[in-house]
């Protein structure tokens, strides 16, 4: 009985080795690190989709503002939004692109809507609106560097997937290499509005 325990044990130890050796215990950590990357993407997205309603309420409050560019921020938030940002998001390829495109369409429309803005003097002397874009601006550069952590993050898993003898490992636990962010997207999504935050000279 003594002699079948210490078999067995011996057993989990060599096993516990193998999967060490093999890189499992490297893809548990960095599968973990790219959904907790994720998870912050995920944040600094929801954190600007909350901040476009007060941005267009208070646009709505000047005059003669260009409707079909207002019009274009409230529809690309309802699609970004629309969207099930789930963990499962990120190991489904499709999914993972559409997402991508919602989220530059929402980019753009964002960056014109401000570019617009310098248009109208009441809303660059309006303090609440300059507040709100302040907030933006520190939002875009929040969710710059949230991307790019979870794109090292990706990279670094991918090439754990992608390598030997841990490719191995992959296809025995099901690893399959994860969707990144594209190199055209990230020059739409990424890139802060290119807005002037001067405030007009007092008279």
């Amino acid at each position: 009985m003594h002699r079948s325990l210490t078999r067995t044990a011996a057993v989990a130890v060599l096993a516990a080795a193998a999967l060490s050796g093999c890189g499992y215990n490297d893809f548990q950590r960095l599968d973990e690190q790219t959904k907790s990357a994720w998870s912050e993407v995920l944040n600094q997205y929801q954190r600007r989709a909350d901040l476009i309603p007060n941005i267009v309420a208070t646009v709505k409050g000047e005059a003669n503002f260009e409707q079909e560019t207002l019009t274009k921020v409230v529809e690309a938030r309802a699609k970004a939004t629309s969207i099930q940002a789930t963990p499962e998001l990120v190991n489904n390829p499709e999914a993972f692109q559409k997402f991508q495109a919602a989220q530059g369409e929402l980019s753009g429309a964002l960056s014109r809507l401000l570019v617009v803005s310098e248009n109208y003097p009441n809303l660059k002397a309006n303090q609440g609106f300059q507040d709100l874009r302040t907030q933006l601006e520190g939002t875009e550069n929040r969710i710059t560097v949230a991307r790019g952590r979870y794109v090292k993050a990706v990279q670094d898993y991918n090439v754990l997937a992608r390598s030997f003898p841990t490719n191995l490992t992959a296809m025995v636990f099901s690893y399959q290499v994860k969707p990144n962010f594209t190199v055209q997207n990230e020059a739409q999504i990424s890139a802060p509005p290119t807005v002037s935050f001067d405030k007009p000279a007092s008279k």
